[in-house]
C-alpha cells in the first residue's frame, strides 16, 4: 500500500501534514509530486498552478520558492491544516528518513521543462537521501525527466507511468532503464497484468480508494496500489513494510473534489 500524495482524501495532499497522516495509518510507503519553482528550487505540488491547493495564484514556474511558500497549503482542505506550507523536497526527505518511510517522488515539470526537472530533483535526491536506497523510485510519464534523472542518478531506480499501457511498453522502459511499471487501475486487465509481470516488473496501479477492486488487482499479481484512503484497504495486501525491493538496474472510485487523477 502506498499513500497517495501523502493520504490525499486524509489531510492536504503534497504536504508535511499529509505524509505524518499516511504513516499514522500504516503505510510503509508515500507518493508524492515534485516540480520546479522559478528559481529551480524543488517543491511538492502537484498542479502547475497554486489556486486548487493553496491559497495563493499563478504559475509555480513562474514564482519563486519564498513567493510558493508564503501561502497556505491547508487551510483548503480543512481549517485544521491551517498554516501548512508547500513543503521543499528536502523538507520531506528529511521527515521520511526519521519515520522509515519509503518515497516514490513523481516529476512534473511545464513545457521545455523535463529535463531540468529530472536533472535537478534526481540530484537533489541523491545528495539528501541517506535511507535505504531501495525505498525509493523516481517516475514521472514524462520521458525526458526520467531520461535526466537516469544520466544524472543512474543508481535511484526509475517507473515509467502509463494511463492505458501501449503495445510497446517493454521498449519504453528498456529505453528508460525502468525498475517499475505505472498505470491507471481502471485501464488495467488480467492479461495485460500477466505480460509485465512475466517480464519480471513490478506492477503499480493508481489511484485505487475501493477495496474490492484493491483485492481484485493484487489478485491479478499487481505489485503494489496508491491509495488516498489506504485505512480502507488495510488488510488486503502484504504489510504496507514489506513492498518489494526496488533496485535501479532490477529491470531489463470516486472521492469528493479534493481527489483529481495524476
Amino acid at each position: 500500500m502506498i499513500g497517495h500524495r501523502g493520504a490525499a482524501a486524509c489531510a492536504p495532499e503534497n504536504t508535511l501534514a499529509g505524509l505524518r497522516k499516511a504513516r499514522a495509518l500504516g503505510c510503509g510507503w508515500v507518493e508524492f509530486d515534485v516540480r520546479l519553482t522559478r528559481d529551480r528550487r524543488p517543491v511538492l505540488l502537484h498542479d502547475n498552478r497554486l489556486e486548487r491547493t493553496t491559497n495563493g495564484r499563478g504559475k509555480v514556474s513562474a514564482l519563486s520558492l519564498a513567493e510558493v511558500r508564503r501561502h497556505d497549503a491547508g487551510n483548503w482542505f480543512d481549517p485544521f491544516f491551517a498554516g501548512e506550507r508547500v513543503p521543499k523536497l528536502e523538507e520531506a526527505v528529511a521527515l521520511l528518513t526519521e519515520f522509515g518511510l519509503g518515497a516514490n517522488v513523481e516529476l512534473k515539470a511545464p513545457p521545455g521543462k523535463a529535463a531540468a526537472t529530472g536533472a535537478l530533483v534526481a540530484h537533489s535526491l541523491a545528495r539528501d537521501w541517506r535511507a535505504d536506497p531501495t525505498r525509493l523510485l523516481i517516475s514521472s510519464f514524462q520521458r525526458g525527466a526520467l531520461a535526466a534523472a537516469r544520466d544524472h542518478a543512474p543508481h535511484i531506480a526509475r517507473g515509467i507511468l502509463f494511463r492505458r499501457i501501449p503495445k510497446n511498453w517493454s521498449r519504453i522502459a528498456a529505453g528508460l532503464g525502468c525498475a517499475t511499471i505505472h498505470a491507471d487501475h481502471r485501464h488495467l486487465s488480467r492479461a495485460v497484468v500477466l505480460e509485465i509481470r512475466q517480464l519480471g516488473y513490478p506492477l503499480l496501479a493508481y489511484t485505487v480508494n475501493d477495496a474490492a477492486r484493491a483485492k481484485t488487482l493484487l489478485s491479478w499479481g499487481v505489485t503494489s496500489v496508491f491509495s488516498d484512503v489506504p485505512h480502507r484497504l488495510e488488510g488486503l495486501a502484504l504489510h504496507s513494510g514489506n513492498c518489494p525491493v526496488i533496485m535501479a538496474d532490477s529491470a531489463s472510485a470516486a472521492l469528493p473534489r479534493r481527489e483529481s487523477i495524476w
